[in-house]
């Protein structure tokens, strides 16, 4: 109801809306209410689907409601946003939606604040994680269990055998992080592993710059902007082939893409990344420049824009218009 009311206040200092974008079921039931009373267009952008996260099951009476909210608002869309190929075959099979509604706009990531650490000497900064000499593995995330950070944990072991110089360090909170903290000290790896908790934005960048290697192990990714801020970083990357991170990281051209769940592929990857840095700074080399040329934050909006004329040409006329 609130967001209901503050869209009276726009109404009230702006005048008519023409249009009516949803992010997502949360705002779902406000945009449906504004949709019907002011008789304007509905777009939504689904970001991510409840049937997903539980690998197309719903075990929870939860689960199950946020999954008719999000039928309900594609139902009502004149047109649906999704962020990758992989969560437009979601919404396809999930709500029995025609592709013809779909609309594929990747997310965008902004370069510039890479660019200006190129040149910042970050070695003081990077000695409070690896020694010279030592080789930076960087995760950054949920510590959710979708997020697959357990997996990378169980990969370093095999990583260390034959890189032993690796030093991992794994950002962010979540309820997964007793759980990651007890396993590191169960595999005597609290010497190789850091789990730092919050991270700052600028510990984050600080921390993508100087890695050698980026670990996104996913096991449900409808995009993966990190993967995106590695590659603007300049970052070698391993991701998982799931969702969105296989359609932004193309394997062995941009990144290494590996079998989601698969502990063994996912340390070969990082071996391989780390025993050839070369090979790897090409990739990432590559990476870079198509974040350049395709995921632009103007290039996004542009694409936006598209969209909502799209959708105000398809729909009907409203009868004040």
């Amino acid at each position: 109801q609130r967001l209901v009311d503050a869209a009276g206040e726009v109404l009230a200092s702006y005048g008519r809306l023409d249009l009516v974008h949803a992010h997502d079921w949360l705002v779902g039931f406000a945009a449906e209410a504004l949709h019907d009373s002011l008789h304007v267009p509905l777009l939504a952008t689904i970001h991510a689907t409840e049937r997903g996260r539980w690998r197309g099951s719903l075990h929870e009476n939860l689960a199950r409601d946020i999954d008719m909210a999000e039928n309900a608002l594609v139902q009502d869309a004149e047109a649906v946003i999704t962020c990758s190929d992989a969560m437009s075959q979601e919404v396809h099979e999930y709500f029995e939606t025609s592709y013809d509604k779909i609309l594929v706009i990747p997310n965008g990531v902004y370069s510039a604040q890479f660019d200006a650490l190129r040149n910042r000497d970050l070695r003081a900064f990077r000695a409070a994680y690896a020694a010279p000499g030592e080789q930076l593995v960087f995760n950054v995330g949920r510590l959710v269990f979708e997020k697959g950070t357990d997996l990378l944990v169980e990969a370093v072991p095999r990583v260390l055998e034959q890189v032993p110089t690796a030093r991992f360090v794994i950002g962010g909170t979540g309820p997964m992080a007793d759980q990651l903290e007890h396993r590191v000290r169960e595999m005597s790896l609290a010497r190789h592993v850091q789990l730092t908790g919050y991270l700052s934005y600028e510990q984050r960048d600080y921390l993508y710059m100087v890695a050698d290697c980026t670990v996104f192990p996913s096991r449900y990714e409808p995009f993966g902007i990190v993967a995106l801020e590695a590659m603007a970083a300049g970052t070698p990357l391993v991701v998982s082939n799931v969702g969105g991170l296989g359609s932004v990281v193309s394997n062995g051209v941009t990144g290494i893409t590996v079998d989601p769940e698969d502990v063994e592929a996912l340390a070969w990857g990082i071996i391989r990344t780390l025993q050839n840095q070369p090979e790897a700074r090409q990739r990432a080399e590559r990476a870079l420049d198509m974040v350049h040329e395709r995921y632009s934050w103007p290039l996004v909006a542009r694409k936006t824009l598209a969209a909502y004329r799209q959708v105000l040409d398809m729909a009907p006329m409203a009868p004040d218009r």
